[in-house]
């Protein structure tokens, strides 16, 4: 009972203030005034309950009506972002107002407003409470003031000075206000990573989106940088931070690696940052807080590691070529006393070094097929003479450039001496993986229907090559067989030794 009494009076005293009172919806729509405000105005009530205030006043044609209404338009908005309230000092508004003979004119009055938010149990914003003073006759006074020559100072002090400052001190805070939301909105959509922390805890005061995003948390607004970001432990930004509030001295990072586990992540991330932390002093000069600013450099320095391996692993596989060219050119040279024959080897062996070297370079160097390495030495003597068999299998680039090298040798060797030689000799290749303990690679190469053969006398450089590289190259068995119906080359090479995976 006592509340509803106290209510009571409260409308009472609202409705009998000699001030003008009026109560907006939070869509600015009328929801209440009083009876100063209706005579202020000039109109009933009937006439504005429920109406969105800015169809009552429009401001007129006038671009001064016009930025009346900007500004009161942003007054409001500021009251329903910020939760505060928000004082305009002086507004101009043209009046209607009704003459002796009946006719309305309007007539120019100027006002100062307080705009005040009344919120519910919940802290929601219900009504905006505007309280207007009519300033109509002070501003007036001024004008004729500055307009007199003979105003005095005191003048100027009683009626323009002040009415000019209040004036000043709105557009001030009007321009400070505008520039600061556009800083804010220029802080937020920075593109590298930004932030302000507060204090020796470095609480977090304000951070953007790519902020939120590389840290792969956005509650951490209000916590220090130990209860937001505890990832960072060990890794040495708690300690330059607190250098940075103690010293006032700047810190720079470049290409640092930072771990954190985004919530709801079920790993940890590395990324790699470029970063500045900046003292922020107070007009004491005393440091209060830090500015963070810096951006993901991660495909940066990724691609950086990256290029420096592609650069080692050239230099690897050009020297690995350069002695292999030049092992082939030793051993070449020892088989062949006459240039013309030694040139005519010495280029077929490179060119079989360099199909291989083709076919590494499509998968990036990443392996090549064996059935693609067999097409590929054996093509020049036609793909029907020659029958290949076996599962798909992708070698490493060590061992797809040594296989490559003894296929060549084979091939070459059946063209001069055996099954190739023969119009009507085949070459048959099989090859099998069995999975021991390990893998291993088994194959055969038998010739068929070429001129008889016999063990020769002495070991030539194909056969040496061939050895060699089974044997040193890919830690395997070699065995070669001359047959009376055909030669056979047998071979036994693991597959998961690390060596075969680079060249």
């Amino acid at each position: 009972m006592r509340a509803l009494e106290q209510a009571t009076d409260l409308a009472a005293a609202f409705e009998a203030s000699t001030n003008p009172y009026m109560l907006l919806t939070p869509d600015l729509r009328y929801a209440g005034m009083n009876a100063a405000y209706l005579a202020a105005v000039g109109m009933a009530r009937e006439q504005l309950i429920g109406r969105p205030i800015f169809d009552i006043f429009d401001g007129g044609p006038t671009a001064a009506g016009a930025e009346n209404v900007r500004q009161l338009r942003a007054s409001f908005e500021k009251v329903l972002t910020t939760g505060e309230r928000d004082h305009l000092a002086l507004l101009q508004y043209a009046i209607p107002v009704a003459g002796p003979d009946g006719v309305v004119s309007h007539e120019d009055r100027y006002w100062s407003a307080s705009h005040t938010p009344l919120h519910d149990v919940e802290g929601r914003i219900v009504l905006i409470l505007q309280h207007t003073s009519d300033i109509t006759e002070l501003e007036r006074l001024r004008r004729a003031r500055d307009d007199s020559p003979t105003v005095s100072a005191l003048d100027m002090l009683l009626g323009g000075g002040v009415m000019n400052r209040a004036r000043a001190v709105q557009e001030d805070n009007r321009r400070l206000e505008t520039e600061r939301n556009r800083l804010v909105e220029m802080f937020m959509q920075a593109p590298g990573f930004v932030a302000i922390l507060s204090g020796p805890d470095h609480v977090f005061q304000m951070h953007n989106d790519a902020y939120a995003r590389i840290v792969g948390r956005d509650d951490i607004a209000g916590k220090s940088i130990r209860e937001a970001l505890p990832d960072l432990a060990g890794q040495g930004f708690y300690e330059r931070l607190n250098s940075v509030f103690e010293t006032g001295e700047p810190y720079e990072g470049k290409g640092v690696a930072v771990t954190f586990r985004p919530e709801g992540a079920d790993r940890e991330l590395t990324r790699n940052v470029d970063f500045i932390y900046q003292p922020v002093r107070n007009h004491h000069g005393t440091v209060v807080g830090i500015f963070v600013q810096g951006h993901d450099v991660t495909d940066a320095v990724v691609a950086a590691q990256r290029q420096r391996l592609m650069i080692d692993e050239l230099n690897h596989r050009v020297k690995n070529t350069l002695a292999t060219i030049q092992s082939i050119a030793i051993q070449t040279a020892r088989s062949h006393e006459d240039p013309r024959t030694f040139a005519e080897s010495f280029q077929a062996r490179l060119l079989s070094l360099s199909h291989t070297h083709d076919l590494l370079t499509r998968s990036h160097w990443e392996g090549a097929d064996l059935r693609d390495v067999l097409e590929h030495e054996t093509a020049a003597h036609g793909t029907t003479r020659i029958v290949l068999n076996g599962p798909p299998l992708a070698l490493g680039p060590a061992a797809a450039v040594s296989l490559g090298m003894i296929f060549h040798e084979l091939a070459t060797n059946a063209a001069k001496y055996g099954a190739l030689s023969d119009p009507d000799g085949r070459v048959f290749v099989d090859w099998t993986v069995a999975n021991q303990t390990s893998r291993i690679l088994s194959v055969i190469w038998r010739e068929a229907g070429g001129p008889p053969v016999s063990s020769p006398t002495r070991k030539g450089f194909g056969s040496r090559l061939i050895e060699r590289n089974v044997r040193h190259d890919l830690a395997g068995d070699v065995k070669l067989g001359y047959a009376s119906d055909g030669f056979i080359a047998e071979f036994s090479i693991p597959l998961d030794r690390d060596t075969q995976q680079h060249v």
